[in-house]
C-alpha cells in the first residue's frame, strides 16, 4: 500500500489560501472495502469486491461503462447500500452519507437561480440553516481563491465556462472540509485542455490539503496521472482485475505524459483492462 501524502499547511505569505489540513479520519485506512456485492434485480453490477484505501492516497477505478465503478463509489457516499459485504469510512460502517465525504460528479449540476456563492454553501444551509450559511462567507472566500475564481463569486451559473462551472463545485465539495473526496468522472464533459488543467488543479488540491481521494474514469491516461494506485475494474460483474501502483512523483506536469515511466504505466493499465473484458461472465 502507498503512503499517505504528506500534509502541507498552506502559509498566508506564498499568495494561497490559508487551509489547515483535513483533520485525519480515525483510522490509518480511510475507507475499507470488504466483499462487496451489488446486484439489481437479476443484474449483478458489483462481485465480491474488497479494497482499502489509504489517508492520504489518491486511487483511481479505472474500467469500462458498466462494471460497477459508478456503483462501488456511491456505496462508499452512502447513497446505495451493499447488497452483500461492508464498506466502511474512518473505521465505521457506512449508514447514511458519511460526514467525513464529499462528492463530485461529471455534472456541477450548481442550481441557475442561485449565485456561484450561494451554490458553494448549499450543502450547509441543508444541513444547519441560512445563519451558518451566511457565517460560512469568509470560508467561501478562502475556497474561491483557492480555485482560482476570486471575484466571481457573485456571478450566476450561466456566466461561467463550464472549467469555472466544476471549480465552483470543488469549491461546494469542500465547503465542509472533508477529508476523503469521492470524484465521479468530473472533468469528463470538459474538452481536452481544460480537463488537463482541471487535472492538474485537481491534483495540487488533494496534495496540499492532504485529503485522499478515490477518483472514477474511463480514462487511461487520466489515470495514471492523477494516481498513486490504479485499481482496474473487470467487465460486468465488476470486480478487480489488478491493482497497479504507478510510482510517479507526488508533484506532477502535463511534461511527464512523455515520459517512458508514464508510458510503460498506461500499458500496464491497457494490458489490465484486457485482461478485465476478458473476465466477464467467467
Amino acid at each position: 500500500m502507498m503512503a499517505p501524502r504528506a500534509t502541507e499547511k498552506v502559509s498566508e505569505g506564498d499568495g494561497r489560501a490559508n487551509f489547515s489540513p483535513a483533520s485525519p479520519v480515525p483510522s490509518s485506512t480511510a475507507v475499507n472495502i470488504r466483499n462487496v456485492t451489488r446486484t439489481f434485480g437479476s443484474v449483478t453490477a458489483l462481485s465480491d469486491v474488497s479494497l482499502d484505501v489509504a489517508e492520504g492516497e489518491f486511487v483511481v477505478l479505472l474500467g469500462p461503462s458498466g462494471c460497477g465503478k459508478s456503483t462501488l463509489l456511491n456505496i462508499i457516499a452512502g447513497l446505495l447500500p451493499a447488497t452483500r459485504g461492508v464498506a466502511e469510512v474512518g473505521g465505521h460502517p457506512v449508514s447514511g452519507v458519511p460526514d467525513a465525504i464529499g462528492m463530485m460528479f461529471q455534472k456541477a449540476v450548481l442550481l441557475p437561480w442561485r449565485s456561484v456563492r450561494d451554490n458553494i454553501v448549499l450543502p450547509i444551509e441543508i444541513a444547519r440553516g441560512r445563519k451558518a450559511a451566511r457565517a460560512a462567507q469568509t470560508r467561501v472566500d478562502e475556497l474561491l481563491e483557492l480555485v482560482g475564481l476570486t471575484g466571481f463569486g457573485d456571478r450566476m451559473p450561466n456566466e461561467l465556462s463550464g472549467g469555472m462551472q466544476q471549480r465552483a463545485a470543488i469549491c461546494r465539495m469542500l465547503i465542509n472540509d472533508p477529508p476523503i473526496l469521492l470524484l465521479d468522472e468530473p472533468f469528463g464533459a470538459l474538452d481536452e485542455f481544460t480537463r488537463e488543467h482541471m487535472n492538474m488543479q485537481m491534483l495540487d488540491l488533494t496534495n496540499r490539503l492532504g485529503r485522499t481521494a478515490i477518483l472514477v474514469t474511463h480514462s487511461i491516461s487520466e489515470a495514471v496521472f492523477l494516481a498513486d494506485r490504479i485499481v482496474v475494474m473487470s467487465a460486468r460483474p465488476g470486480r478487480i482485475a489488478g491493482i497497479i501502483d504507478v510510482g510517479l512523483p507526488e508533484h506532477r506536469s502535463p511534461d511527464i505524459t512523455t515520459s517512458p515511466q508514464f508510458q510503460h504505466v498506461v500499458e500496464q493499465a491497457r494490458g489490465m483492462l484486457q485482461i478485465g473484458y476478458a473476465m466477464e461472465n467467467d
